[in-house]
């Protein structure tokens, strides 16, 4: 049996981009729990809150997550230049576009096998 511990993914929303992600593992399912957990908690602790304040921390960490999780699971890009220069995981996070890095959570997600409600945190 061969098993490839990655996937790779053609773009939807920019044809001839592609990318490859991480496939889950309990290892790996162990080191992004760990490294979430602070953050989930604090996001969890400010979104009880009335204040507004709290709330616009609760998003942002929230995007912390994400971003996270990006640089848990994006591997590499293949087929786009980001100012001219050839696309990095670390650079499409950073300053590719907004869309695409949607559509890699997404892929990332799905493959984190997170629940409906999980997915909207």
């Amino acid at each position: 049996m061969e098993y490839d511990s990655t996937i790779e993914h053609r773009a939807q929303t920019y044809p001839g981009v592609s990318y490859r992600i991480s496939r889950m593992s309990l290892g790996r399912r162990i080191d992004l729990g760990e490294r979430a957990r602070e953050i989930s908690n604090r996001g969890e602790f400010l979104r009880a809150s009335s204040d507004g304040a709290d709330q616009v921390e609760a998003a942002l960490l929230d995007r912390q997550v994400e971003k996270l999780y990006l640089e848990w699971g994006l591997l590499s890009v293949d087929g786009l230049f980001i100012d001219g220069v050839p696309a990095t995981p670390a650079s499409v996070i950073d300053h590719g576009p907004e869309d695409l890095t949607r559509e890699i959570l997404t892929a990332i997600r799905a493959e984190l096998g997170l629940s409906e409600a999980e997915r909207k945190n």
